[in-house]
């Protein structure tokens, strides 16, 4: 039997809150993937520590701005969704 989408992301996501809920030190869970990221600057800056912070914070900028964006559209479709909403639940008579 073949598991729907649905259900692999939820089981996905059941085993993720259970490994994080189990994870005593997140900081240390988390160190080498940080450090991976900063060595990935690093390279790009050429070995100059000062250029890589910079392309660390234009990264992280990069994306608080995508998730301003994110956020803005989100609440435009939730407003479009609720005055539809209320022009259905209203009846909609609005003949001549």
């Amino acid at each position: 039997m073949s598991v729907s989408a649905a259900e692999r992301r939820l089981r996905s996501q059941i085993a993720a809150h259970s490994s994080w809920a189990n994870t005593e030190n997140r900081s240390a869970r988390t160190a080498p993937a940080r450090a991976a990221l900063d060595a990935k600057f690093l390279e790009q800056a050429g070995g100059d520590s000062v250029r890589a912070a910079h392309l660390r914070k234009a990264h992280f900028a990069r994306l608080a701005l995508k998730s301003a964006k994110s956020r803005r559209k989100a609440a435009a479709l939730t407003t479009e969704a609720e005055a539809a909403e209320a022009e259905l639940a209203g009846g909609g008579d609005h003949a001549s």
